[in-house]
């Protein structure tokens, strides 16, 4: 499906794969409801009553402008919105319903997000549900709302699929004819096995070869990821931190972590489950560590507003990436991890490494193997030169001299109080 192969055997996206970082938005009529994005199902609201939230869809706070400066100062390369979720309500411009933003409040958010993304230098993302539980004609099967309905079975005997799998690729036709390039497509998802009872759906329900064909034809460039129930560009773990480098068919894979703050994608109100700044932080370095991305997702309000902690949050993150981008930016994992403490995170830029500190350690850090091979060590959020000296092996530890580390060993001497930010890092300059 690739049509510019890069060094790695990818799809040549340098911006992906050096930007490490991405934008989530997660907006819709979920969001007014305020109870999660999955909130249709959940509570299985038929269609009717769930159409009653677009008397209050009025986004007055919906900033597209906002949303992107805030992912380029927390460092992010590019950004992925919710042109239409699974409830079916589209946030886009749609010849084929009249469910959607410019209907009924009169804004096209997914040109105003584009247009945002493309002042700020960023890539633009669009996310796309292949479910629809809106769509009189979607299957009924055990994610949909109407599943415990007496006469679910009969109702879907009344269904016509091909007219849904007609509609789902006239919309993607849309999205990648009508808003210039788009940089990367993020579908979602596919369930191909049955559960309770009910048959899932796959890349033969979608037509998942024919949408794939259609963005070789309309954005031959962009990223796809890989939930077509077929191979895509990219692989989407979601909500945990894969153990190490991702692989598919015991290949290196490209790959993109999905996380959220709370739990939840959409907007929320009683959820307060935040992760903190440092553990996100955490998760980044983690990520990049491990040859992949980070998309972090926030799930603006009712109104379109960025949450507060969702605006905290990101704004302590881009203070953090200010001090801190090269650990992250273009860096990847360590070459030559016997220089590297176990358990230790760290990644690597051309000849820097850079020592992400989780847990301060008190006057040394014993870095294995690597006397000989480092030149300077430094703090990276000011700069300041840390010093190292290399212990005896066979020096007794006594009253106030440590003992001898294993040869080879680099100390680097540390001081008492660790830097005040979110996450301490020190950059390694090597031999070569």
């Amino acid at each position: 499906m690739s049509a510019i192969i890069g060094s790695e055997g990818f799809k040549a996206a340098p911006w992906f794969d050096q930007g490490r970082f991405g934008l989530f938005v997660h907006f819709g009529l979920y969001s007014v409801a305020a109870r999660h994005e999955w909130v249709m199902t959940r509570e299985k609201t038929p269609v009717h009553e769930y159409e009653q939230l677009t008397q209050a869809f009025d986004p007055d706070l919906f900033d597209a402008r906002r949303i992107a400066a805030q992912a380029k100062a927390a460092g992010m390369a590019y950004a992925v919105l919710t042109t239409k979720h699974h409830e079916g309500f589209c946030l886009f411009d749609s010849e084929y319903t009249d469910y959607t933003a410019p209907k009924v409040c009169g804004r096209d958010l997914v040109k105003e997000w584009v247009e945002a993304l493309r002042a700020e230098g960023l890539k633009v993302g669009f996310y796309y549900s292949l479910l629809d539980w809106h769509h009189p004609d979607f299957i009924i099967d055990h994610n949909h709302p109407r599943r415990d309905d007496p006469d679910a079975r009969q109702q879907n005997r009344e269904k016509d699929w091909e007219r849904c799998r007609e509609y789902l690729h006239h919309q993607v036709t849309e999205l990648l004819t009508n808003y210039g390039q788009i940089d990367y497509m993020f579908f979602d998802f596919s369930y191909p096995w049955e559960a309770d009872g009910w048959p899932g759906k796959g890349a033969q329900d979608w037509d998942s070869a024919g949408l794939l064909e259609l963005c070789q034809k309309y954005q031959p460039q962009m990223l796809i990821n890989d939930r077509l129930d077929l191979p895509g560009d990219l692989v989407t773990p979601e909500q945990y931190q894969p153990s190490e480098p991702m692989t598919v068919d015991g290949k290196p894979a490209r790959w993109e972590a999905c996380q959220t703050l709370n739990g939840s994608w959409g907007y929320d109100r009683d959820n307060t489950r935040f992760k903190s700044t440092e553990m996100i932080i955490q998760m980044l370095a983690d990520t990049v560590s491990k040859n992949g991305n980070l998309l972090l997702n926030i799930g603006p309000d009712g109104r379109g507003n960025i949450a507060p902690y969702d605006a905290k949050t990101l704004t302590e993150i881009a203070d953090w990436m200010h001090l801190h981008a090269p650990a992250i930016k273009g860096a990847g994992a360590v070459k030559d991890r016997s220089l590297i403490p176990p358990g230790m995170v760290a990644t690597q830029r051309g000849n820097r490494i850079y020592l992400f500190l989780f847990s301060y350690p008190f006057g040394h850090l014993h870095l294995p193997n690597a006397a000989g091979k480092v030149t300077f060590a430094r703090f990276l959020n000011d700069g300041s030169q840390i010093r190292w000296e290399q212990f005896d092996p066979d020096r007794e530890a006594l009253t106030t001299e440590p003992g001898g580390q294993p040869a080879g060993t680099l100390t680097l001497q540390l001081p008492t109080r660790a830097p005040s930010v979110s996450v301490p890092v020190i950059e390694l300059f090597l031999t070569d």
